[in-house]
């Protein structure tokens, strides 16, 4: 019990920090994207207050799963950092047993993310998108600029070459009224003027002084004979005039019953009832146009059965009614159909018929062509609502899920690399949820277009990241060190085939010295082993042989364990040459060029079936050229070590 709340105390203000530190960036991104729809049009505090509110919970899906994945590995990463997670692995405590009560308390945060996503959030939805349409049909707080026309109020063009902010006088006022068309437009010049808003927010107020308008009357008026009399135009000066403008400043909130009705608005089991009519509705548009495409097709008017004419005739609904027609159809509906020759109908008529034809046949085409084409939008849009309304419902597991991934990437994760902070983990942390949130919206738009299943879309970054989450837990339990540079780097060199150096140094107690005299013949065997290995392993090795042996060389793992056991012994040895001539030796690898456990019919099987066998086989065969360079060396250095051992005898 004390484990269980020292690991929630570590980890709830940090997941409380990073939650609030995340929502707050994904709210800053929310902004940005729509400040363009805010700015500008004297939104009270409430309204935006609003916006804001609604908008957070809105994006607490997206902050929620970063925010556990931050938190996790901010947890895990200052325990290994201050070495506490190590001291409760040596007081016999595993990996899982320590995160056993976070594994519960995501569950409940994951449980708890469903419940949202599926009760509170539609609700959130609507209520959003509804404020931002509204804000978005909001005319803007006018704001004339100087020496430039100003086009916000629709149907005016405004024009104020110089304005007073202090008084609010416009001086130089131009004004184009096009409110009534084009035709019909007005101009309007004026020394100074003054714009307000009525008191119910609904009319502009412009009041002009001392200038002239210019009306152009192209309507005109009719006379007796029908004939219109042109005025030209109709010319004003004032001293003062006033101009009522149409223009609604108020903030208007749209109904949001529209929206409720939408994939937004509905809860997983509203939206499984709408999947289902849905479904129905378009299986039965299907049917119908897939039964109108053959009916208006000439397949069923050439191939109708004669059987089928035969019952018509019997019972009256064909054309042909009478007794004997039925008895003559009767007995030709067994007949087969005959084949119709359209190309000679074709040439057997003249030209000018056959471009009639042509024409007919044409017009027909394009007339069936532009149907389908309506069809096919109208089965387009029902689909599309099908799809959004599945992407919708599997997302309300989506979430949940991510919750319990990213905790199980984070987690092992910050034990592994055991770096506290906001440094390396927030680096990490960025890394992963953009990667999550590419592939995530990958999916999403591959599943809204139909491109894939909704399920298929909806679920690919959860089907890539789990496994990831998986294999972090692996290692980290068995406490493997996966992100340590070395293990790369000496894979990449003993790859290329820079292989490691042997290090052997003086013992500064030897309690048996070697027997020089046994070790010549071993040496020597050695040696005669790596010449014979060298010429019966050519660097080629047969395809299918190579895979029916599981790309495994016992030959090299014999003489690779012969000169550890020669190596082991002759390092008891006090002589600094000899040492010296040990550390020649390679550190042999490339025996097992699989690393897989694969018999022989298995591994066959695996070359012939599957496209990889082919560059792993190519592979195999350039580690086998390393391996016998290695050799090659050991048979080398076995020579010479013999002559220095002889000669040691010699001197003694």
């Amino acid at each position: 019990k004390r484990l269980y709340t020292f690991m929630l105390q570590t980890f709830l203000p940090l997941f409380i920090m990073t939650f609030g530190i995340c929502l707050f960036i994904v709210l800053m991104q929310f902004l940005w994207r729509y400040i363009d729809d805010m700015v500008g049009k004297g939104l009270g505090i409430p309204v935006l207050g609003e916006m804001f509110f609604y908008a957070a919970l809105f994006l607490l899906p997206m902050a929620l799963p970063l925010a556990i994945l931050l938190a996790s590995l901010m947890t895990f990463g200052n325990l290994g950092e201050r070495l506490e997670l190590l001291a409760m692995k040596s007081a016999g405590v595993s990996l899982i047993h320590i995160m056993r009560p976070l594994i519960i308390t995501i569950g409940i945060i994951s449980i708890g993310a469903f419940f949202f996503q599926n009760n509170a959030m539609p609700v959130v939805q609507v209520k959003l998108y509804s404020l931002l349409y509204s804000m978005r049909q909001k005319s803007p707080e006018l704001d004339i600029p100087e020496g430039v026309f100003y086009g916000e109020i629709t149907g005016y063009n405004v024009y104020v070459k110089e304005k007073n902010n202090q008084t609010g006088l416009l001086k130089d006022v131009m004004i184009y009224d096009y409110s009534k068309g084009f035709n019909n437009a007005r101009v309007i010049l004026a020394d100074s003027g003054r714009l307000k808003t009525s008191a119910d927010k609904l009319f502009l107020v412009l009041s002009l002084f001392n200038g002239e308008s210019f009306e152009n009357l192209s309507e005109g008026q009719t006379g007796s004979n029908n004939r219109k009399t042109a005025v030209p135009y109709r010319r004003e000066t004032f001293s003062t005039k006033d101009i009522l403008i149409d223009f609604d400043a108020n903030f208007t909130r749209t109904d949001e019953s529209f929206m409720q009705n939408q994939y937004m608005g509905k809860q997983l089991k509203d939206l499984q009832t709408s999947i289902d009519s849905m479904t129905i509705r378009l299986d039965s548009i299907k049917a119908i146009n897939s039964k109108n495409v053959y009916d208006m097709s000439y397949k069923k008017t050439f191939s109708k059965p004669k059987r089928e004419l035969a019952q018509q005739a019997e019972t009256g609904t064909g054309n042909t009614a009478t007794a004997n027609d039925a008895d003559s159809l009767t007995k030709i509906s067994n007949e087969p159909v005959k084949i119709i020759n359209f190309d000679s109908l074709y040439k057997a008529e003249a030209p000018s018929g056959q471009a009639a034809l042509l024409v007919r046949a044409k017009s027909n085409i394009e007339s069936v062509k532009a149907d389908y084409y309506f069809k096919a939008a109208t089965l387009g849009d029902e689909a599309y609502k099908v799809r959004r309304h599945l992407t919708e419902w599997h997302k309300k597991f989506t979430l949940s899920f991510a919750c319990m991934v990213f905790f199980f990437i984070g987690a092992p994760l910050g034990a592994i690399i055991r770096k506290g902070g906001l440094g390396m983990p927030v680096v990490i942390s960025v890394i992963l949820f953009i990667f999550y949130y590419i592939i995530d919206n990958i999916g999403f738009k591959m599943a809204r277009d139909g491109i894939w299943e909704a399920w298929e879309g909806m679920w690919l970054s959860s089907a890539i990241l789990a496994p990831l989450g998986i294999f972090l837990t692996y290692k980290a339990v068995n406490d493997s060190v996966i992100l340590n540079a070395d293990t790369y780097l000496n894979a990449i060199k003993n790859f290329i085939g820079k292989r490691a150096g042997r290090k052997v140094e003086k013992k500064e107690v030897i309690i048996f010295n070697p027997d020089y005299a046994a070790m010549l013949p071993r040496l020597d065997k050695l040696a005669e082993n790596c010449a014979e290995y060298l010429k019966s392993h050519k660097r080629w090795l047969n395809y299918f042989t190579f895979w029916k042996q599981g790309g495994k060389d016992h030959t090299a793992e014999q003489l690779a364990t012969e000169m550890e056991g020669i190596i082991e012994e002759l390092g008891n040895s006090d002589q600094n040459l000899v040492l010296n001539k040990l550390m020649d030796y390679p550190v042999i690898g490339g025996y097992n060029q699989l690393n897989a456990n694969l018999n022989g019919k298995i591994g066959l099987a695996f070359g012939i079936f599957f496209p990889i066998g082919l560059p792993v086989y190519l592979l195999a065969t350039y580690q086998r050229k390393l391996l016998r360079h290695d050799i090659q060396v050991v048979q080398k250095t076995s020579r010479e070590l013999e002559d220095m051992i002889r000669n040691l005898e010699i001197k003694n």
